[in-house]
């Protein structure tokens, strides 16, 4: 099946085909079968500054255990079993911390951690893993790519809804993404604004799929709210496509990896990186394309990103307090308390953030908690990149 990548600003109008099957057509495609191949692809690079002072260079925030008892990592590439085993799990990480994710992820094979000479950007990660997963089991193989620091309350359905996003894929030279829909005016989060429904018969309302109209990351904070209120879903970071297909949208759509996927396709990995210039795949390719889907995802997601996320991934009291380690609460509301080592008491305060290491007590608001850059601004460079222990 020949390639078809839309005209630039084109937008699928109700009754319009998707792709190259009539809409009727696709609409009436079921789930992958239960045993079909499926590969995944997880980022997992980056320390995630803003979970300082937690996160480190010897500790990234991959590696902790910021909403479960296994680091975040774990629990992504846990979730995808057994839709996805770990032998067909890709995870694309930075050379600094790449021995540590490796011991974090013992049933993950050595050969499926794609060590980043430098950091690529998303959008070169993906094409990367991308040629892997092509090169390893056919261009046509569907792939589902997602970031390493998501939450997912409930894994039978995040499985059904990669399941249900892999049987549009397998069939269709598109990507599709995954949706949530917004609770708030979230401006560190992508933004899938919705067209028409695959189908009249399943809209988008009841888990169908839709024709995507636009893609913005990360708004204002006014556009999120517009967004929103046009029934925009917010992007989980989850996509799925065929390798093939996604290879040939950066070549057409992403001159800051497209000109260098040559040297990829021809074994050069050292070129490639060298030539790459780094740009997201939200920005690079998501924001550029006119011919994506957007199916659904009710799996209670949210994305650990800041520590004001955990109010929302992990369990909390009746009055809206989450702590980690010896923690009590005394007429105190909204709190987030990380502490190892050390017993921590609130009382009569709320919405606060307190974090206690060996040497270091860390405490801020929760609001002021979500952009941590002009506190690390300012802190000296010894404070700023402390040891983990």
């Amino acid at each position: 099946m020949p390639l078809k990548v839309p005209s630039p600003n084109v937008i699928p109008q109700s009754g319009d085909a998707i792709g190259v099957l009539p809409r009727e057509e696709l609409a009436s495609q079921q789930l992958l079968p239960a045993d079909a191949v499926i590969w995944a692809i997880v980022l997992a690079g980056g320390i995630g500054s803003r979970f300082w002072p937690l996160s480190s260079p010897e500790q990234p925030k991959q590696l902790l255990r910021l909403v479960g008892e296994s680091p975040l990592i774990a629990e992504t590439v846990g979730r995808l079993e057994p839709l996805i085993p770990p032998d067909r799990v890709l995870v694309v990480t930075s050379a600094d911390i790449a021995p540590a994710i490796k011991a974090a992820l013992p049933s993950v094979p050595a050969q499926n951690m794609l060590v980043e000479p430098r950091p690529l950007g998303t959008a070169a990660a993906i094409a990367w893993g991308a040629h892997e997963v092509a090169r390893r089991a056919g261009p046509d193989t569907v792939t589902c790519a997602m970031h390493a620091d998501i939450a997912a309350a409930f894994g039978d359905a995040f499985r059904h809804t990669v399941r249900f996003a892999g049987g549009i894929a397998a069939r269709e030279d598109l990507v599709v993404a995954i949706g949530a829909r917004p609770s708030r005016a979230e401006t560190g989060f992508g933004y899938i604004v919705p067209g028409p429904a695959i189908s009249i018969d399943h809209p988008l309302e009841s888990g169908g799929a839709a024709a995507v109209r636009r893609f913005v990351e990360k708004p204002s904070a006014e556009q999120a709210k517009a967004l929103i209120a046009s029934g925009g879903l917010w992007h989980t970071g989850v996509s799925v496509w065929r390798a093939r297909v996604l290879t040939h949208l950066l070549r057409s759509l992403t001159p800051e990896v497209g000109d260098a996927l040559e040297s990829l396709e021809g074994g050069d990995r050292e070129r490639f990186s060298s030539l790459v210039q780094s740009v997201s795949i939200e920005r690079g390719l998501f924001e550029r394309y006119d011919g994506m889907v957007v199916v659904p995802g009710d799996f209670g997601w949210d994305d650990v990103g800041t520590w004001a996320s955990l109010k929302r991934a992990r369990e909390l009291d009746d009055e809206g307090n989450g702590g980690h380690g010896d923690v009590h609460f005394a007429d105190a509301s909204g709190n987030i308390v990380h502490t190892e080592g050390a017993s921590v008491v609130l009382y009569g305060v709320d919405n606060l953030l307190v974090v206690t290491l060996d040497g270091i007590t860390f405490v801020t608001t929760v609001e002021r908690a979500a952009d941590l850059r002009p506190l690390l601004d300012v802190l000296p460079e010894s404070l700023r990149n402390r040891k983990g222990t």
